[in-house]
């Protein structure tokens, strides 16, 4: 994400129909607890609302329910918390492999939400495997981070995340304060206990509870992190396991904020390079990847002078058309609305990028935010140590500009997003070391803007020699299971499926 971003007003859990399966406490009563499986409900507001999850093909419905788990992992007989789980169960009970978890990434996102919403481009997985996600601890509806009301938010988003001068940087110093300081009054004591080891010991109770001897996990994005994590943890109780969008475990804050210039750089190149081979059919000016990009970057600078007209009374900032730039680079297939967006800024009308940018911050369209950006900082802040100030992340800028003209700036000044932060973070990178785990597969995508390719090499040699197994896909877009290529497909769902494991190294387009 671009921005360490605010948190949104969350739902009253207690008018959920689903409830609890009962107050176990001790590690032994969590381990042996029942899950009390019920119709879900509709989402809450954070985890974005809308109505409940419609039926899968076949008539088959969505169940729901939380799990408990301890508050804090030190003290397991302690406090607990629920967390909120979603399933579907395997069409072909005969053949059952068992459940095949996923998390969709962030770190914020609401697997409960993302899950019925993806479950499509899965059917084939739900021949043999229950299908479950869950909300991460201080994400959606279970136990979630949430720092400000909607229309702070509104406010917050409006700010220059890439302060002129000395009097607006002391205005985002300001704004990023009060936002902690927000964050800790609402998660109080929760708060150092959202980061992603505690998530990872969560996910082998799930496993217990839900009766697999082992975890079969799908991670994308940040689930790959996490499903590092879990596979250096726990690497005897892996199963068959999916890395798709690749994070890079050997990069700490800097680095992975450099990497994410390039990527997005990257992405934006490429779709540059589209408009010019499609001519007189593409409505930017320029017949060259730099004129178009120029016309961009110029159309950015004069945002940061003077905001243009948006959706109702909300204007377009030069913050929110580089978020909704960054927000449809994340598909091919937002690819035509970047251009729609772009060219319509140009004319004066921001309300297409306006709309893209809230749909990275998590914004419906009746102004109430989910937690996405709020849980994505607690998380990030508690997990990695380095806090930089404003005055040290503004000294690397040239690097950044450098990495990308768009996004330099924005991704550089990011990396004070945690200086504010009440909550000390544990590591430098995560340790996915995972000798004896069984064969991960590890999907990286060429083209991905947000977890480069890069990252697959290293998260192979991470996980050590006979764990990893690299795949490449040479495409657009976050991501590669769903990336249209049936090569992909059919490597995952064979390996998932009948356990059959490809070449380290293989290629699909």
């Amino acid at each position: 994400m671009l921005l360490a971003a605010g948190c949104s007003d969350g739902g009253d859990q207690a008018a959920d129909p689903v409830t609890p399966s009962g107050s176990a406490t001790g590690l032994s009563a969590l381990t042996s607890q029942k899950l009390a499986w019920a119709p879900c409900p509709p989402p809450s507001a954070a985890e974005g609302g809308g109505p409940a999850p419609s039926p899968l093909p076949g008539g088959a419905t969505w169940e729901c329910s939380f799990l408990q788990v301890p508050l804090d992992w030190a003290e397991p007989e302690g406090e607990t918390i629920e967390l909120a789980l979603i399933r579907a169960k395997a069409r072909d009970s005969a053949r059952r492999i068992g459940s095949l978890v996923f998390n969709f990434g962030g770190p914020g996102g609401s697997g409960v939400t993302a899950l019925p919403g993806f479950a499509t481009d899965y059917e084939s997985l739900r021949s043999r495997y229950d299908l479950v996600s869950f909300d991460p601890r201080g994400v959606g509806r279970s136990d979630p981070v949430e720092c400000a009301t909607d229309k702070e938010l509104d406010a917050y988003y409006a700010l220059d995340f890439t302060p002129d001068d000395t009097a607006e940087e002391r205005t985002l110093s300001d704004a990023q304060k009060r936002y902690a300081r927000g964050c800790e009054r609402d998660a109080g004591a929760a708060l150092p206990h959202v980061g992603t080891e505690n998530a990872a010991r969560d996910m082998d109770l799930m496993r217990q509870v839900l009766g697999d001897a082992k975890l079969h996990y799908f991670g994308i994005s940040y689930g790959t992190e996490l499903g590092g994590v879990y596979a250096h943890m726990f690497p005897k109780n892996v199963g068959r396991a999916v890395f798709d969008a690749v994070v890079d475990p050997d990069a700490g804050v800097e680095d992975g904020a450099l990497g994410q210039a390039r990527g997005f750089q990257l992405a934006l190149d490429n779709f540059a390079q589209d408009c010019v081979d499609r001519g007189d059919a593409c409505a930017l000016p320029g017949s060259s990847v730099s004129e178009i990009e120029a016309g961009i970057t110029d159309l950015l600078a004069q945002l940061d002078k003077k905001p243009i007209p948006g959706i109702g009374d909300r204007k377009l900032t030069q913050t929110q058309a580089t978020n909704g730039i960054a927000q449809a680079l994340y598909s091919k297939e937002f690819w035509p609305y970047l251009e729609q967006g772009l060219d319509a800024a140009d004319g004066g009308d921001g309300a297409l990028l306006l709309s893209l940018s809230d749909a990275m911050n998590g914004r419906s369209q009746d102004g109430s935010y989910s937690n996405i950006q709020a849980a994505n900082a607690a998380i990030n802040c508690v997990d990695f140590k380095e806090r930089y100030t404003l005055g040290q992340a503004k000294e690397r800028l040239g690097q950044f500009r450098e990495a990308s003209p768009v996004f330099g700036d924005f991704m550089g000044w990011s990396l004070a997003s945690c200086s504010q932060w009440p909550v000390p973070g544990l590591w430098e990178h995560p340790d996915v070391s995972a000798p004896g785990a069984a064969p991960i597969l590890v999907v990286g995508n060429t083209g991905d803007p947000a977890t480069p390719y890069e990252g697959a090499r290293s998260m192979v040699n991470a996980l050590g020699k006979g764990v990893g197994v690299e795949v490449t896909y040479e495409g657009e877009g976050h991501g590669a299971y769903n990336g249209g290529s049936k090569c992909v497909k059919k490597t995952v769902d064979d390996y998932l499926l009948a356990g059959k494991v490809p070449a380290s190294g293989t290629v699909c387009k």
